[in-house]
């Protein structure tokens, strides 16, 4: 990063030097003007609206416009003589707890660094302020314009959040807030109990521009020659006539909607196995009903296999004859005991 401005943070008789770096960027898609025929860049002269003639950038000067049309032009040195009094420094004024600050003053953040022996002032004032709770409201001129500002501390680092003065806030003036609405109880808990089901820990990760990545989509096809085809959009619902039935199908909705907690990835994104349940809750009710038949059958069928191959082992195992031996093996069992008849013969002779 490189820093914008570079100035000192003053509390009270301490000076920090620091250096600011814009927090944030814009990641959206940026477009020239062209000319449709030939994608030639279009520019624009600076012309004068009173002798017509074209004006260069040095004899250009501000204007501020009074009611009665007429034109009071204000030089370099005309800016140069007010009173920034905290131009190149941030003036803490108070400190206060953050709840108190109503996040619709907030415009845009900075980070702050501390710039060569401001270190240890530097890490003191952010330790002390994060031991407090609290943060600090602030005064600070960037680009010549003085701003009301909040100093905290994120992850180790002073963050400068610039702010509206409260008379840039516009009232919110509407008709309703005069008329007298009757909510009902069960409405109202129907709508609580909505909020419940889809409470949930904020994670930014789980969140996208979904509308920056298909015009990224569009200029890849451009580039590639490819046919743009744009996915069919769902019909969005009416206005609700029954807030009840609304909320009620609301929560069921959200309750359908919401995984586990324990099976979701950390991603929040819903892995292959989530989708094919999914397709299958989807299933027509006739084409489930079949494929359950068809699998009753089948383990069925299975089971009378099974039954009638188990009869017919057993009935094989009852008529299989006794073993037999060998014939030359019985024809040595036979020769011992002819031998001991003859013996007996001879002797009795």
């Amino acid at each position: 990063m490189r820093s914008i401005w570079k100035g000192a943070i003053s509390f009270g008789l301490v000076t920090i030097p620091v250096k600011l770096y814009s927090a944030t960027e814009q990641k959206d898609v940026t477009f020239h003007q062209v000319h449709r025929e030939d994608g030639g860049r279009i520019k624009y002269r600076r012309v004068c609206t009173i002798d017509g003639e074209e004006v260069p950038y040095s004899d250009i000067a501000k204007g501020y416009e009074l009611a009665t049309g007429e034109m009071v032009v204000l030089t370099d040195e005309d800016f140069e003589d007010l009173p920034l009094t905290s131009s190149r420094r941030i003036d803490v004024l108070q400190f206060s707890p953050l709840e108190q600050v109503d996040p619709i003053y907030f415009q845009k953040a900075y980070y702050l660094e501390p710039d060569g022996p401001g270190t240890k002032p530097y890490v003191l004032l952010r330790d002390a302020l994060e031991r407090s709770g609290k943060v600090a409201i602030v005064k600070i001129a960037i680009r010549q314009r003085e701003s009301l500002a909040t100093l905290r501390v994120r992850d180790g680092v002073f963050v400068v959040e610039t702010m509206l003065w409260p008379d840039e806030v516009r009232e919110a003036e509407f008709g309703f807030l005069d008329e007298d609405i009757d909510v009902r109880a069960q409405e109202l808990t129907m709508a609580e109990s909505l909020i419940d089901t889809m409470s949930g820990d904020f994670d930014p990760t789980e969140y996208h521009d979904t509308y920056r990545e298909a015009l990224q989509q569009v200029i890849e096809a451009k580039v590639a020659g490819k046919e743009i085809v744009q996915p069919e959009q769902p019909e969005e619902a009416g206005p609700a006539v029954d807030l009840m039935a609304a909320l009620r199908a609301s929560v069921e909705a959200a309750k359908k909607g919401r995984a586990p907690a324990e099976k979701r990835p950390a991603s929040g994104r819903r892995t292959v196995a989530d989708a094919s349940a999914r397709s299958d809750v989807k299933k027509p009710a006739a084409e489930k009903k079949a494929a359950e038949k068809a699998a009753a059958g089948k383990a069925e069928k299975a089971e009378k296999k099974g039954a009638a191959k188990k009869a017919a082992d057993k009935k094989t195992a009852e008529k299989k004859p006794a073993e037999k031996k060998p014939a030359a093996k019985k024809a040595a069992d036979k020769r011992p005991a002819e031998k001991k008849t003859a013996e007996r013969r001879k002797k009795a002779s």
